[in-house]
């Protein structure tokens, strides 16, 4: 099988040929049909983070496919079946996280194309508890920005407790901001939308926006103080100046959720407005199992719609350099199945 593997921290990845990877108890081979390109993808590579995977490595964590080996014990899934494989590719089940309904928080867990190999290749392995069933009706394509992207941002959302009629933040349109848009739209809240590229205004704007903001016009917090400031603001772009800037437009008792990771990001929270205010920052990574269900279900519903070009795994590093450089105006999807 053909897979792009991080030999160094940096380097471009390189395509070489592998053997077929075997299942071990509890897991399945997945045949890779599609695997989005994460920008966590891109720290793993460069090792900008303060864990770092082992090199040599496969990266990828929204990697999408058909089972096509059963490792012993696997009694729930079938050869044939599509399923998704994506960040959190196990987690223990009995810590007070993962019994509580938090598995995304295990200490033990293990995550797909940053502790083992994930979905830039031909075929995968993923343990079958962890590999999410994909409705018949959501094409590969389609569900492989939303096993990282969806659920990322739907989860935040659910975090920041967005209630209907509500004003919602989303700073950074891009993979995730894209589908942040549209998930806040279906939670019922008033949308707006902070980037700094005209076309991914643009796109926020025909994805259901009520408003957008370009940071390089405006002061960000000024404008939102406008609409009477954002009840929750979720921070998409990987930029610490973005995250400063959408947390100064929060309202009294408004959250600030981080989402993006920046490899030495920091911001200052100004301790006087944030007492006085009653304002919040937390953190949200990803989602659980149920989460990525639940995204799937909304989008086999027609409720949301994902934004995406596929490409070769040839291209994997021209992708990445597209992804660091912004000109992506969403999601860009290897294609693993074409020319099959």
């Amino acid at each position: 099988m053909k897979a792009a593997v991080v030999r160094a921290f940096g380097e471009p990845l390189v395509i070489e040929e592998r053997p077929d990877p075997e299942p071990g108890p509890g897991q399945v081979r997945v045949r890779v049909e599609a695997s989005g390109v994460c920008h966590t993808d891109i720290h793993a590579a460069h090792g900008d983070w303060p864990v770092k995977p082992t090199p040599p490595f496969v990266p990828g964590h929204e990697g999408v496919g058909l089972v096509e080996k059963l490792g012993d014990g696997v009694t729930h899934l079938e050869a044939g079946d599509r399923v998704a494989v994506p960040w959190l590719g196990w987690a223990c089940g009995r810590c007070e996280h993962c019994v509580s309904g938090w598995e995304t928080l295990c200490e033990q867990q293990i995550n797909t194309g940053y502790g083992c190999d994930g979905g830039y290749a031909e075929k995968m392995l993923a343990w079958a508890d962890f590999a999410q069933p994909v409705p018949q009706s959501v094409s590969a394509v389609d569900a492989a920005p939303l096993t990282c992207a969806g659920v990322t941002t739907y989860k935040a959302l659910k975090v920041a407790g967005v209630r209907p009629a509500q004003l919602v933040a989303v700073s950074g349109i891009g993979g995730l901001g894209h589908l942040a848009v549209q998930y806040a739209k279906v939670a019922g809240a008033q949308v707006a939308a902070i980037d700094v590229t005209g076309e991914k205004l643009e796109l926020a704007a025909e994805l259901g926006a009520d408003f957008v903001i370009d940071a390089r016009k405006h002061d960000v917090g000024e404008v939102l103080k406008q609409y009477g400031g954002a009840h929750a603001a979720i921070a998409l772009a990987v930029n610490e100046e973005a995250f400063a800037a959408v947390n100064s437009g929060l309202r009294r008792g408004g959250k600030l959720v981080m989402v993006a990771v920046p490899a030495h990001g920091t911001i200052k929270v100004p301790i006087f407005d944030t007492v006085l205010g009653g304002t919040s920052v937390v953190g949200s990574v990803v989602g659980t199992r149920q989460d990525l269900a639940e995204v799937f279900r909304l989008h086999a519903a027609g409720r949301t719609r994902v934004i995406h070009e596929t490409r070769p795994l040839s291209s994997v590093n021209e992708s990445i350099d597209d992804v660091l450089h912004g000109r992506v105006k969403a999601r860009i999807v290897l294609d693993l199945a074409a020319g099959r």
